[in-house]
């Protein structure tokens, strides 16, 4: 049995899955499990395979697949039957061809977030599945604590055109309000509401005992009177609030008697101004709107499980049909905030640059990143509706959006922390390098080394360049280091031959001559680290654009500020 061949496959694999790394441990047990009767001659193959995972590593994850499709084709051929399957979202239950109305219900506080976009995405996609309608409705009304502000507006919609999601229909909650009014003025008549004048505390006091609050059982009229009062400005904020009368040995007391609209003094809405003082809650205003939208199928998280059970009183009082709710677990990023309130403190504070840093899982942080929307997609899709939470790693997003981009992505040389390398004994040489090693007919870029000006190197890769070591400048010719300082390198030309380096091991580094001044932003956690450089002098590269860097990652370039590119690093 060949070892070295299964050790190098199994290298292969583990790299392209680890982001170019691969974990010599985990090759040793993924080939011990595979072929039990190698395990009595495991401390012969440990060093076999050190040194195996050892030159995988060297390679960029583009020469990692190259070889792997090369000797193992079939792992491809696995994978895209494996996405093949997982494609596609279990079907709806009670769903009809063209009677299927799903909403998406943000509220324009803040930019909207990984987390957010999934009920977007399902409702979405199902809406699109049946042939029904998608509706984009703002819960805006709430101008208090959760203060709407026109460029959130702006945003969400402009967020979710990314996304490829075009609403039907948009709904904004806060030119409803007179719908609501009606709706809370019939529920009061039919004695299934009332109004509430207890201080709050006193409220909570009754409610947590089972107790009725004074006012419940006091006759229509008296509560219509103090309705007119809310809305006339009798009351102030904080005096009066209409209850929907619900079980009041409910085992939940949030559900009790729950409030369904509230006085705000001055809200100064973006959209109505000072035109309104009483104000629609969340479970209220939604409960109405779902039905008079007509909406047939609700995605909501697992944690908003309590909403529903406050909206059915109001569904069973009025005689509608409940849709039908699906509810899911939390999506998050490892290490990535997502939380709205933190965000904006940390934007406040100036820890953030905005609501697209790129530390961040805002729809506009991940955007800015190079993220394409057919990953983030693809990543709902493939999380589903599972109800258990779902914490995503950065990896996982990575390599989904790593298989899109990876065609599409020309190829630059960077060298972060440039030094320059002088050649002895070299000629003048020019370097044709496709920018798609998978698609010459996108063509070439020529880099020129002149004999009597030094190419710069990367201070990463200081610990490759010994004296009397060699190694090859990829695309160019081998050299043997002479002598190494922290701020030159004096190297010998040795020969042309690609085969020689590989041959004999030598590692391969980028160079460029005469580069463009080029920064790269790398999101590390809560830090932002600048990588400063020099990218190739003709690199034809525009803002938005995608490109990898090779040996250094996946890149979007955020700015061109006339010879200087600033791009921000997306993933290996």
């Amino acid at each position: 049995m060949d070892v070295e061949r299964i050790a190098l496959k199994y290298a292969l694999i583990n790299a392209i899955e680890h982001d170019g790394k691969a974990n010599p441990k985990a090759v040793i047990g993924k080939i011990l499990g595979e072929n039990p009767e190698l395990r009595p001659k495991a401390r012969e193959i440990v060093p076999i395979v050190n040194e195996v995972v050892e030159n995988v590593n060297r390679m960029s994850i583009d020469e990692q697949i190259k070889r792997l499709r090369e000797i193992y084709p079939e792992y491809f051929e696995k994978k895209a039957e494996k996405r093949e399957e997982k494609k596609g979202l279990p079907p709806l239950p009670k769903a009809e061809k063209g009677k299927v109305v799903t909403r998406f219900a943000p509220n324009p506080d803040g930019a909207f977030h990984l987390g957010n976009a999934r009920a977007a995405i399902l409702s979405y996609e199902y809406a699109k599945m049946y042939g029904g309608k998608f509706i984009l409705r703002f819960d805006d009304t709430d101008p208090k604590v959760k203060r709407p502000e026109p460029i959130f507006y702006e945003m969400i919609i402009e967020d979710l055109k990314w996304l490829g999601i075009e609403p039907d229909e948009i709904v904004y909650a806060s030119d409803r309000l007179e719908i609501y009014y009606t709706y809370a003025e019939k529920l009061i008549r039919m004695g299934k509401a009332y109004v509430c004048t207890c201080p709050p505390e006193k409220f909570r006091e009754l409610r947590d005992k089972g107790i009725p609050c004074p006012h419940r059982d006091e006759p229509v009229e008296v509560q219509l009177e103090r309705w007119k009062k809310m809305l006339n400005g009798e009351y102030k904020e904080g005096e009066a609030v209409v209850r929907i009368k619900t079980d009041l040995d409910h085992p939940n007391p949030a559900v009790r008697d729950w409030p369904a609209l509230r006085i705000i003094d001055n809200p100064n809405h973006p959209r109505t101004g000072n035109k309104y003082r009483v104000w629609p809650l969340y479970n209220f205003a939604s409960a109405i709107d779902d039905h008079e939208l007509g909406v047939t199928h609700i995605f909501r998280g697992q944690e908003h499980a309590e909403n529903e059970t406050r909206q059915r009183y109001i569904y069973e009082y009025l005689g509608w049909e409940y849709p039908v709710t699906v509810h899911h677990g939390r999506l998050s990023i490892e290490g990535v905030i997502l939380s709205k309130s933190k965000t904006r403190k940390g934007i406040e504070e100036g820890k953030y640059l905005g609501w697209d840093d790129p530390r961040l899982g805002t729809i506009r942080a991940l955007r800015r990143r190079g993220i394409l929307p057919e990953a983030i997609r693809e990543l709902i899709i493939e999380v589903g509706l599972k109800k258990s939470d779902a914490t995503i790693s950065w990896d996982n997003l990575a390599a989904i959006n790593r298989k899109l981009v990876d065609p599409v992505a020309n190829r630059y040389f960077f060298v972060a922390d440039p030094i320059p390398m002088y050649v002895e004994n070299a000629t003048e040489f020019e370097a044709k390098i496709p920018l798609h090693p998978d698609h010459p007919e996108r063509g070439y870029r020529v880099l020129k080394f002149s004999p009597d000006k030094p190419i710069y190197v990367s201070k990463d890769d200081l610990n490759l360049l010994k004296p009397g070591g060699f190694v090859r400048l990829k695309d160019l010719f081998n050299v043997e280091v002479l002598e190494v300082t922290e701020d030159s390198i004096r190297a010998k030309f040795h020969s042309y031959e690609y085969e020689i380096a590989k041959e004999n091991k030598w590692r391969m580094i980028h160079w460029v001559t005469e580069g463009r001044p080029c920064e790269v932003i790398v999101p590390q956690g809560d830090e932002l680290i600048i990588r400063r450089g020099l990218l190739e002098k003709d690199a034809n590269v525009k803002v938005d654009e995608i490109v990898q860097f090779e040996r250094f990652g996946f890149v979007r370039i955020d700015k061109i500020e006339g010879e200087k590119v600033i791009a921000i690093f997306a993933h290996k």
